[in-house]
């Protein structure tokens, strides 16, 4: 893990709480307790996991060799296994991903991850798409033997990983080792995390270090910081965001700026009454108008489904590493990207409406990696971006 650099973590930079450097406390395992993970046994791989997947707080998961595609999206149940069932889908014979595959829009595959785990039983797994992954609009969720639930690894649990992939807009191109999500761990919680106290939150909220608000700010709910859209443009830019395009090139999962993007694109310029109305079945990259900050002992996820929103989705790849558009002491530099589908109908955004939801949980200790600091992050100190597939639009 040497070639890593390490953050530089201080008294001064951390914000609140104060977790302990040595036993892991309540909360989200950070960078050294995943590789102490690692090395007890209780994470491992069939072929070795490399020291750039591990993430200030969750682990990239790769792809394994074969992937089979099945006629529904489905969970194993309480009795079953994800193998039983893809041969009850219909999914056999496999693809073979070991020199690339083409995995079609619209279709739904399941692949066996090359990662396994053995869980103690006061860890629990939760896995979310990787942010490059969200905003192609494909669609992965993790299911292992015998779940009930997307995304969530048991308390004890030990066996194999699966991932459902279901590309939305885009067909891609995946082979083995390509990382499409990632999992998070969590020590003695419940899997709704390690909330922040709400008179902390409130605290952290009014000091700027969770998000960098204008004057009409808008209050917290349900111990959840509101995030709203930006429809005007961030400084002068005279687009608000993009449209994808249908029946574009497929596009390779591993490449990166490889592709121009006004082949799969359509800029949205901003709009005179600051408004936008979501089409059914499109998919739209918008952005927040806060910057958005995660202080370093804090991990953050954006709830990607909330009603009192509005009847749509933001943010497939909801999750917020610990130094997320986060310095000196307050949120700057980075705002959140949004991948946003309406569900049926179409549904109008007005400038500074709601359209997300942060929840803020504590880590178990603090990190020794953060987000941006020597890691090669690719989306801190973002504006609006398209993922890192693509090139940047002519000026």
């Amino acid at each position: 893990m040497s070639n890593i650099e390490d953050a530089a973590l201080t008294s001064q930079t951390v914000s609140s709480g104060n977790p302990a450097q040595g036993k892991p406390g309540i909360g989200v395992l950070p960078y050294q307790a995943l590789t102490a993970m690692l090395r007890a046994g209780e994470i491992s791989a069939s072929i070795e996991i490399q020291p750039a997947q591990i993430q200030p707080a969750s682990l990239d998961l790769r792809l394994g060799r074969y992937a089979y595609r099945v006629r529904a999206s489905f969970l194993p149940g309480s009795n079953g296994t994800v193998m039983d069932r893809v041969a009850q889908m219909d999914g056999f014979p496999p693809l073979d991903l070991s020199e690339g595959a083409v995995l079609e829009r619209g279709c739904v595959y399941v692949v066996e991850l090359l990662e396994q785990v053995k869980l103690p039983p006061n860890v629990v797994g939760l896995a979310n798409p990787k942010s490059s992954t969200g905003r192609l609009d494909v669609l992965t969720r993790l299911i292992t033997d015998r779940c009930t639930v997307f995304d969530q690894i048991e308390r004890g649990y030990a066996g194999k990983l699966y991932v459902e992939i279901a590309p939305q807009t885009f067909s891609i191109v995946a082979r083995q080792g390509s990382r499409l999500n990632q999992v998070r761990f969590q020590r003695g919680v419940s899997t709704r995390g390690a909330a922040v106290a709400a008179g902390e939150l409130q605290r952290l909220y009014d000091e700027g270090q969770l998000v960098n608000t204008g004057p009409e700010r808008q209050p917290i709910r349900d111990n959840l910081v509101p995030a709203t859209i930006d429809l005007k443009g961030a400084g002068d830019s005279r687009i608000i965001g993009y449209r994808a395009k249908r029946n574009a090139d497929k596009i390779d999962i591993d490449k990166v700026a490889a592709y121009a993007p006004e082949i799969f694109w359509e800029p949205i310029p901003r709009p005179a009454d600051a408004a936008l109305i979501l089409d059914p079945d499109e998919f739209y990259i918008l952005a927040t108008a806060e910057e958005v900050g995660v202080p370093f002992d804090l991990a953050a996820e954006m709830v990607p489904y909330y009603t009192r929103s509005g009847e749509y989705r933001v943010h497939y790849a909801g999750f917020f590493d610990p130094g997320f558009g986060w310095r000196d002491g307050r949120a700057q530099g980075s705002r959140a990207v949004l991948e946003v589908r309406s569900h049926e109908v179409p549904f109008m955004l007005e400038h500074g409406q709601i359209v997300g939801w942060l929840r803020y949980e504590r880590m178990a200790m603090l990190p020794e990696r953060t987000y941006g600091t020597g890691l090669k992050s690719n989306y801190q100190n973002q504006g609006l971006a398209l993922a890192k597939h693509f090139k940047p639009f002519a000026r």
